[in-house]
């Protein structure tokens, strides 16, 4: 009798096994070769400056930095400005900060290696960029940036939770939780998704705006899958927990309220705009609920659709398509 429950619990796992679906993202790139990414610290190099010689170590400095001094270094108003940035109190303090914390970027440099294995197995003809560590001086907007095949990361963005001049800052305690290293490599796929595939107009309505964040976010899973999902969209483990649980009854709120087609900017502003919570639920719930929607409706449709490539899938404007043919009914 117990060999019998045995061979049928075996068999049961077998087919079980064989008829899971494979995620379409679950793919291998370590065939695809590239020189492994080494970050430019423009951060560390530039603070070395001796104000007293700068014109002639900027200089000097030039060959290796283009994309920050490709300037006219005899421009004494230029000089003046930057002398100013190296002497800025806030900005030494910075500076000081970043290089006892980030004294070795090997770990986020194989990261981005394989990030960028990722985008060129999904994206034809990406060239993998010139990556620089700087000190943004506090641009705590875009704390990762791509421009002209160069990407650049603000380290003062990423000095934790306990770092005081955010607080002095006026940073509201939301956006400090994600001022931390783990956040280096989903803001950096951010800015680089962006990038390639800027944002569509998002239309009037809740539906056409949700779809419109849910395919970003849909595109750096595909980057960077080994990412846990709540970095990725940028919450708490507690969010994320608050989540899985409440998700059936976001979907039901926003179904029985008749919301997902309102035009109403107030409304569309509380599940897609950033902050501590998402003002149509509990405070425990977490922000932009309209992104996690979008993603979880655009993955079930990636999912049901293996022929429709990303470049299809960024350029496909009917938002109720890609909800019917998504599946999307959570608590089922």
């Amino acid at each position: 009798m117990k060999q019998r429950l045995f061979l049928n619990l075996l068999i049961f796992l077998i087919i079980l096994g064989c008829s899971r679906k494979k995620d379409r993202l679950d793919i291998d790139v370590a065939d695809i070769s590239i020189a492994p990414v080494k970050i430019h610290r423009y951060d560390l190099d530039l603070f070395k400056v001796n104000p007293r010689q700068l014109k002639s170590e900027l200089m000097a400095l030039k060959p290796e930095y283009p994309f920050f001094l490709g300037t006219d270094l005899n421009d004494t108003a230029k000089l003046d400005g930057m002398l100013q940035y190296l002497e800025n109190p806030g900005n030494r303090e910075f500076y000081t900060a970043v290089s006892a914390k980030y004294q070795n970027l090997e770990k986020i440099e194989n990261q981005l290696t394989d990030a960028f294995r990722h985008f060129i197995h999904y994206i034809p003809g990406f060239r993998v960029p010139r990556v620089y560590a700087y000190i943004s001086g506090g641009d705590y907007e875009y704390p990762a940036q791509f421009a002209d095949s160069v990407l650049l990361i603000g380290f003062d963005n990423y000095l934790g939770t306990n770092f005081k001049p955010y607080i002095g800052d006026g940073l509201p305690a939301y956006r400090i939780a994600r001022m931390n290293e783990e956040s280096i490599l989903p803001d950096c796929v951010d800015a680089l998704v962006k990038a390639m595939y800027p944002a569509q107009l998002p239309g009037n309505n809740l539906l056409e705006q949700i779809i419109e964040a849910g395919k970003r976010l849909y595109l750096m899973n595909a980057m960077i899958p080994g990412v846990a999902g709540r970095l990725r969209i940028g919450y708490t483990k507690e969010q994320c927990d608050w989540i899985g649980k409440n998700e059936k009854h976001v979907w039901a709120a926003i179904i029985s309220n008749r919301m997902l087609y309102t035009t109403d900017s107030k409304l569309i502003r509380s599940f897609m705009a950033d902050g501590p919570f998402t003002a149509e639920f509990s405070k425990d719930s977490p922000p932009r609920l309209g992104e996690w929607i979008g993603w979880q409706i655009v993955t079930g449709y990636m999912e049901n659709q293996p022929e429709v490539t990303f470049e299809a899938l960024i350029n496909e404007k009917d938002a109720q398509k890609i909800l019917s043919q998504s599946g999307y009914k959570p608590g089922d």
